[in-house]
This record gives C-alpha cells, sequence and structure tokens, in this order.
C-alpha cells in the first residue's frame, strides 16, 4: 500500500513570513485546496483553528463533516504547548493547552495531535540554537534533567488522556529537548506509552552528521512523517534532503501513513505546495488519483 500525502496548514499561511502575507485562509479553503491537489488528508495547526474561530466543539464538527465530503481526512491537530516551565503554575497552563488539542482532535476526527517536547527559550535565534546543534542551555538555576522530567510527565499525563479520547499523541523532532534523536527517544521512553508514538520531520535533522540516521530511529514506532520543501528558498534555511532515499527507507520499514507537506519556501504557497507535491509523488513515485 503506498503512503498517503497531506499538507499541513502551515504550508497555506506562514504568519507573515512568506509573500502570502498574514491573512490566513479559511479552513474550508484549505480543505478545498487539498482536494483539487489531489491528496488525502489535512493537519491543522491550533493557531490556525482559533484565527478562524474555530475552535468550539460545534464548529469542529462542522469542519469534520465538511471535510468528510470532500474526501480529505483530517490527520493531525498540531499542539501549540511548552512543558518545559520553571514554574509549576506555568507547567499546568501549558499541559492544559495539550488537553485542549487532544479534546479539539477528537471532535474534527483527527487520529493524532503533534505534542512538542518543550525548549527552555535560552536561545535568541535560529541560528544560536544550531549553534547548540538544536539543543538550547537550560535556564539559570535548572539542569537538563528538569526539563526532561517536566516533559516527560506532561507527555505521560497528556497520553493517557489522549487515550482516553481515543487520540494518539505524535512528538516531533522540533529543536530544544528534541533536537536530536537522543532527546526525542529519551522523552519517549520515558513516557512509555503505546499512545506517544513519533512524527518525524525530514527537514529538522540537517544539523546533524548523519541525519538520515537519526532520521531511522523513529521508525519502530513512527506514525507521521512530515516532509519540508523550498520552492524559491528557504525562510530560514534550505537543507539538502534526498527524499529518494528517504522513500527507499520508508519503504523497508514498511511505512503507508501519512506524508505531510510543509511548505517553508520562499514562493507563494499557490505555487510552493504543487511544486512540493510533484516533488514528492516522484521521489516516492506516487500515482496522481484517477
Amino acid at each position: 500500500m503506498p503512503i498517503k500525502l497531506g499538507i499541513s496548514s502551515y504550508s497555506f499561511h506562514r504568519f507573515g513570513g512568506g509573500p502570502e502575507g498574514n491573512s490566513a485562509p479559511t479552513i474550508e479553503a484549505m480543505i478545498d485546496a487539498c482536494a483539487d491537489y489531489g491528496v488525502s488528508g489535512l493537519e491543522v495547526l491550533y493557531e490556525h483553528l482559533a484565527i478562524n474561530e474555530a475552535t468550539s466543539s460545534e464548529r469542529l464538527r462542522e469542519l469534520r463533516q465538511y471535510a468528510a465530503i470532500r474526501g480529505i481526512a483530517p490527520v493531525t491537530v498540531a499542539a501549540s504547548h511548552n512543558p518545559v516551565q520553571t514554574d509549576e503554575r506555568l507547567r499546568q497552563e501549558e499541559f492544559g493547552k495539550l488537553k485542549t488539542a487532544i479534546d479539539m482532535a477528537e471532535a474534527l476526527g483527527a487520529p493524532f495531535v503533534r505534542a512538542l517536547g518543550g525548549r527552555w527559550h535560552t536561545t535568541s535565534t535560529f541560528q544560536e540554537m544550531l549553534e547548540h546543534d538544536g539543543e538550547e542551555p537550560p535556564a539559570e538555576g535548572w539542569t537538563e534533567e528538569d526539563g526532561y522530567a517536566w516533559a516527560i510527565a506532561a507527555l505521560k499525563e497528556g497520553a493517557a488522556y489522549a487515550e482516553e479520547h481515543g487520540v494518539t499523541l505524535v512528538l516531533e523532532n522540533h529543536w530544544g529537548l528534541t533536537g536530536t534523536a537522543d532527546g526525542c527517544v529519551r522523552i519517549h521512553d520515558g513516557v512509555g506509552s503505546p499512545w506517544l508514538k513519533y512524527v518525524l520531520d525530514c527537514g529538522n535533522f540537517f544539523h546533524r552528521p548523519d541525519q538520515y540516521a537519526e532520521m531511522k530511529t523513529f521508525f519502530g514506532d513512527l506514525a507521521v512523517v512530515h516532509a519540508k520543501v523550498y520552492l524559491g528558498g528557504g525562510l530560514l534555511v534550505e537543507p539538502e534532503i534526498d527524499y529518494r532515499r528517504i522513500a527507499a527507507m520508508l519503504g523497508d520499514a514498511g511505512y503507508t501513513g501519512y506524508l505531510s507537506i510543509e511548505f517553508e519556501g520562499k514562493a507563494h504557497p499557490s505555487e510552493g505546495i504543487p511544486a512540493g507535491i510533484d516533488q514528492l509523488r516522484e521521489a516516492f513515485n506516487l500515482t496522481l488519483p484517477t
């Protein structure tokens, strides 16, 4: 069975970072675009649901129906939370964001919620964080062990809550504590729940000595894959990613889930997204739907 293509809502709107500006399309428009492009799924960031005033259960159920009629599957709701907080009250607030995303995914019919391992926010620029190998030094007076303990505790409780709602958390390699495969594994294995799996971002291991070895670490418990594409050059970086090689690796691993496009190029999304779809269809030998 071939993998299925999806698109992240971030591809359509980069919060003012691209030529499309900061006017976000509606979720319905994103769903329609997915149908027009012939892909199967849509991943939605929490921020895009909030911008579109689509966070209530009633509104999410309407979107679920809208997508189903058009043959588009909601794949993931991306939670915007950070468990690495030195204040217990703030950690609880951040956990509340994760629970909210789980509730929203259940109403929308998305099987996954993207969860984050967290960041210290002790680096001021992306380049500075890269100089720390994608990680960050702990806040003054705290240790790396504190950060991992908070992340593991939050995601352990989150996975239990997700299970109750029939939703699976997927942990992404998203800098900070998850800037390396080792950091991701430390959190994943520390949680030790079948309701926490991995989402692999193919564009977030370029800073490592062997990015493909880092990627392969996730294959034993992989649920979703993100594929970054960069028509027009990257907004921040433009790493070399061999998608033919990744296609072969995923094929050997028996992966048949979603490959979700995250367009991060300088071109307009109306050009960058279809170009990315063509690039990935060629690399993964996917045929157009009939």
